[in-house]
């Protein structure tokens, strides 16, 4: 498998499933048009760019295109590399019939294929002796709850703390908090921020 820095972009869930296979790094859906109004979730893309860097890979359809010239206008161009996979035309396994256009997606490309598109967008590898990202606990529900964060009466006021030390936009839904927690910060970070605002 392919250890990557950047994070990538793609259009569903079966996109991501494949990739998945392919590479060891972060994977954001965009679920489809969704991203163009999902406030939360370009703000979750363009501080993946800034911490990470961002690699777009949707499918080589109209509908593929609209997505990514809709992200090459909305986060800056110089940290976002374009991955494309290549007119394949025929069908996906799990569908009864093409897509209008008759090409496969990304979720319908081979392994080779899928790696050989980001190279070729010129991803980093990391090596695997160096540069190991350490796997640390996940932050959950749980953890928010436990420092605070959710469940009590200036729980809102300590999480709008929490995300402007973070960076990220106020008001995010829990879920979409904790996606984006869980991506750039960590439970000891999150522990940190929370022993803060006691004080």
């Amino acid at each position: 498998m392919m250890r990557i820095r950047e994070a990538i972009v793609v259009e569903g869930r079966y996109d991501k499933a494949a990739l998945a296979q392919v590479v060891d790094t972060v994977i954001i859906e965009t679920k489809g048009f969704g991203i163009f109004s999902d406030e939360e979730k370009l703000a979750l893309l363009r501080r993946l760019a800034q911490i990470r860097g961002l690699v777009v890979l949707t499918d080589g359809d109209g509908g593929g295109f609209v997505i990514r010239n809709f992200l090459r206008g909305a986060i800056d161009p110089s940290l976002v590399k374009h991955a494309y996979v290549p007119d394949i035309y025929g069908k996906e396994r799990r569908k009864k019939a093409p897509s209008r256009e008759g090409k496969l997606g990304v979720e319908g490309m081979s392994r080779e294929i899928l790696e050989q598109a980001l190279r070729r967008a010129g991803v980093t590898v990391l090596d695997e002796t160096s540069e190991q990202e350490s796997k640390a606990p996940p932050i959950t529900k749980a953890a928010l709850y436990a420092l605070g964060f959710s469940g009590r009466p200036d729980s809102a006021a300590r999480r709008d703390i929490l995300l402007k030390a973070l960076g990220l936009p106020e008001r995010m839904t829990t879920n979409a908090m904790l996606e984006a927690l869980n991506v750039l910060s960590s439970l000891e970070e999150i522990k940190a921020i929370a022993v803060g605002i006691q004080k």
